[in-house]
């Protein structure tokens, strides 16, 4: 496959010094925090991508990425943090049982622990996306970390709510997919599949239902998370560079994911997977029970075309004012999807100032 833009390239922030640190997991996972720094600052900004995605989600070179624009806009120390969901590491391909609740337990807590061995007790802001939105908040209203400045959700957080169409995915789908058509994984790259093969035929089956544009990649991602033509953002949002790249930004999945995002659907909030297993009883059975006793500010970003979580932060932000009123704010996106408030071109225009003008009236 000829790439226009490598992967896993740093080359979309200019002028910061780069430096990767490891992070090792109770549970003997490898992690990997990045540091983009120009000058050290009081306010740290951590950045915490979703499910199939990186960090790279951060610093795309086609676009104002997130990661420059805060460095042009007075947070000059940034972080990203590859997670067990990241696409630069191969734990989603591999046969595994992982659940939101391993992530909120097992991987923020001792990647928290690294970066404040470097900033110590400096505001330390997060920006989290999708399922790293939903996984970073259960770690921080069940305490598992503290000390967190602000916290910005983009799409989704601890209410996460979908399409009835996502629901039958998230019901009989994976079943099926794992069990019967023998498929551990999604891989937007179904498409380049040898032909005739499983991944192969799955990716021409979901084109056959979307003729929206040619790009197979972006099929599978709209099967993989949403219901839409595309499901995950508006086509007009991004560059046709992006557009061509999506299954760079967006990897394979692992499915035991989706069995938990069903069970909090159903739930009507963030619920703990197994509530009885002992490994997790430092968990809350659920997150929410006390949202009144969290001091963290929440930014909770709500796409109008959302997709893949549709009116989440809505409904949470009305939770929230109920529990703690007035210390959560809501930020409605006018005309984007789940991805494209990170991703889109127009983002440092639209979206990226919303966020910067947040984290400032909390950094004093």
């Amino acid at each position: 496959m000829q790439r226009m833009i490598p992967r896993f390239t740093y080359e979309g922030v200019k002028d910061a010094d780069i430096t990767t640190y490891p992070v090792a997991t109770e549970d003997g996972l490898g992690l990997q925090l990045t540091r983009f720094l120009r000058e050290e600052s009081e306010n740290v900004v951590l950045l915490v991508h979703g499910l199939t995605s990186s960090s790279d989600l951060f610093i795309m070179p086609e676009i104002e990425n997130l990661a420059s624009h805060l460095l042009d806009n007075g947070f000059t120390d940034v972080w990203t943090l590859d997670f067990r969901m990241s696409g630069r590491f191969p734990y989603d391909t591999e046969t595994h049982r992982y659940t939101l609740d391993d992530i909120a337990l097992f991987d923020f807590p001792p990647a928290l622990e690294e970066l404040r061995e470097h900033i110590g007790d400096k505001r330390l802001h997060v920006i989290a996306h999708c399922l790293g939105a939903v996984s970073f908040s259960m770690s921080v209203f069940a305490g598992t970390v503290d000390g967190i400045a602000t916290l910005t959700c983009n799409s989704v957080s601890l209410t996460p709510r979908v399409p009835a169409w996502s629901k039958v995915k998230l019901g009989a789908g994976t079943w099926f997919l794992e069990y019967v058509f023998g498929l551990p994984f999604l891989d937007p790259r179904f498409g380049s599949a040898p032909r005739f093969t499983r991944p192969w035929m799955l990716s021409r089956v979901v084109s056959l239902f979307h003729n929206e544009c040619g790009t197979r990649s972006c099929h599978m991602q709209s099967f993989q998370w949403g219901a839409g033509k595309p499901a995950m953002y508006e086509h007009a949002n991004l560059l046709p560079e992006t557009h061509a790249r999506v299954a760079d930004i967006c990897a394979a999945s692992g499915l035991n994911y989706y069995r938990h995002v069903r069970k909090m659907v159903k739930a009507g909030g963030s619920v703990k997977y197994a509530p009885d297993d002992p490994r997790y009883a430092r968990l809350p059975k659920n997150y929410l029970e006390n949202a009144a006793d969290v001091r963290t500010p929440m930014l909770l970003l709500a796409p109008e075309n959302n997709r893949v979580f549709t009116d989440s932060n809505i409904h949470l932000h009305k939770i929230l004012e109920k529990a703690a009123p007035g210390r959560h704010e809501l930020a409605l996106l006018t005309g984007y999807g789940h991805l494209d408030p990170l991703i889109g071109k127009n983002s440092h225009i639209d979206v990226f100032p919303r966020v910067v003008d947040f984290l400032k009236r909390h950094s004093a």
